[in-house]
Order: structure tokens, then C-alpha cells, then sequence
């Protein structure tokens, strides 16, 4: 059968080139990221007709509440009756990392849609980063924040499903990080948004040996948003962590 080999030319089967994509961020209180979403489509639907790629990177991470004690007394007091183990917490963290998704990509779909229509034999696509942290039997401390990841992930496989089922042609899949160096895993950044590299020995025993960089993260985005036969799928980018210590 004949082909067109044009199409395996490494840089059309990457190609994002004149695609409209929006990378979104965090904010808190589910009316304000309600309103927040509806005033940053009106804004694009006054500069550009589609949507091509939608990233919904927001993401906080909660307080850390250590899981120890030598009897139920003790852990409750480290995992209940700490300072930092509130409600407002989990609501907050619960807030920017599920329903600011929810509500982001819902309100893009009008403009998700028409970019599908616009590209020949090309669909638009919604990646949410997530974290293997929802993916893991561990806490980490973190309670809120790995409860939450894991919701980030079931919500990419129901919107991912339901947005089919409407016969609409916009894929939905998620990326799921390691370690990466960031400022929650470092504390810290520099003008540009970059943060030093984690301690020598940090990844010492996952398989990779080290973290993940920008290239690591940019091939994982490119590869989610230009699989046209990809929808529903958590890619994990985590130098073989979940290979070594499973999954739920």
C-alpha cells in the first residue's frame, strides 16, 4: 500500500506549528474560577477563532501531615489535631487542582470544538497535568494533595469519556510528572520561572537515576497533543518510579 512518507518526517508528526494553545494556572474559590474561566474565553474569542491545545497546569500542593505514632492517640494528633490539618486546606487544594479543571475545560469547549473543525483530519486536545503522586499507594504526607491528584486523573477519564459520548471531537488525557525540580520540590525560583536543581542523590534509586527537565516535560506535552489516536490516557513522565514501586 502506498504512502506518503511525508508524514513520518519527524517534524510533521510533532508539528504544532500555527496552533493556538492556552496553558491555564491556579487560582482559589470555585465562583472566582468559575468567572475566571468565562472572561479568559471571552478574551480569546475577541483575538483568536479556536482553541487548539488546552493545558490545565494548575496545581498547589497541600500542608504535610506525617502518618506516625506508636498508638491511635498519637496519630491522631499528628494526622487530625495538627495545626495545619484543616478543612479550608483540603478545600483549597481539592478547588485548584479538580474543579478549576472542571470548570476551565467545560467553558473552552465551544472554542475546542470549532479549532477541530477548522484542522483537516486533526482534533483538539485538553491535557491536564496531574502527578503519579495520585497514582501511588503512599501519602507522602500529603493527604489532600495525592487525594487530589487522583481525582485530577479520574476526572481526565470522565471527561475524556463523556466529551465522546456528546460526539464531540476534542481528546482529553493527562500527564503525570515525578519529580521534577519546581518550587514545590525546591522552595524556590528565579525570574524565569526556573528552579535549581534538586539535592545530588534525590532520585538515586528510581531507574532515569535523576530528575526530569524541560525536555522531558516539552516531549511528553508534544506527544499529548499531537497523537491524534489518544484520548483517556495518563501518561506517566516519572523515570521509571511507578516501574519500581507500583501503582494503586
Amino acid at each position: 500500500m502506498p504512502t506518503n512518507n511525508a508524514e513520518f518526517v519527524l517534524e510533521n508528526v510533532f508539528n504544532v506549528r500555527d496552533k493556538v494553545a492556552v496553558i491555564t494556572g491556579g487560582g482559589s474559590g470555585l465562583g472566582l474560577m468559575a468567572a475566571q474561566a468565562l472572561r479568559l474565553v471571552a478574551e480569546l474569542e475577541s483575538r483568536e477563532p479556536f482553541v487548539d491545545i488546552l493545558i490545565n497546569n494548575a496545581g498547589i500542593y497541600s500542608n504535610q501531615q506525617k502518618p506516625q505514632g506508636s498508638n491511635a492517640t498519637e496519630v491522631k494528633q499528628n494526622l487530625f489535631e495538627a495545626d495545619n490539618a484543616t478543612f479550608v486546606n483540603w478545600t483549597d487544594v481539592y478547588a485548584t487542582n479538580v474543579a478549576a479543571i472542571y470548570f476551565v475545560t467545560t467553558a473552552f469547549l465551544p472554542l475546542l470544538e470549532r479549532a477541530s473543525k477548522h484542522r483537516h483530519a486533526q482534533t483538539s486536545t485538553v491535557i491536564n497535568i496531574s502527578s503519579i503522586n495520585g497514582l501511588i499507594k503512599e501519602s507522602l504526607s500529603r493527604f489532600a494533595s495525592n487525594a487530589a491528584k487522583a481525582a485530577t486523573i479520574h476526572l481526565t477519564k470522565m471527561l475524556a469519556v463523556e466529551i465522546a459520548n456528546c460526539k464531540l471531537p476534542i481528546r482529553v488525557n493527562s500527564i503525570a510528572p515525578g519529580l521534577f525540580p519546581s518550587e514545590i520540590t525546591t522552595g524556590t525560583s528565579d525570574d524565569c520561572q526556573k528552579s535549581p536543581p534538586l539535592p545530588p542523590g534525590t532520585c538515586g534509586e528510581i531507574s532515569a537515576g535523576r530528575p526530569g527537565n524541560d525536555v522531558d516535560m516539552a516531549s511528553a506535552v508534544l506527544f499529548a497533543a499531537t497523537n491524534q489516536y489518544m484520548n483517556g490516557q495518563i501518561v506517566a513522565v516519572d523515570g521509571g518510579y511507578l516501574v519500581k514501586y507500583g501503582t494503586l
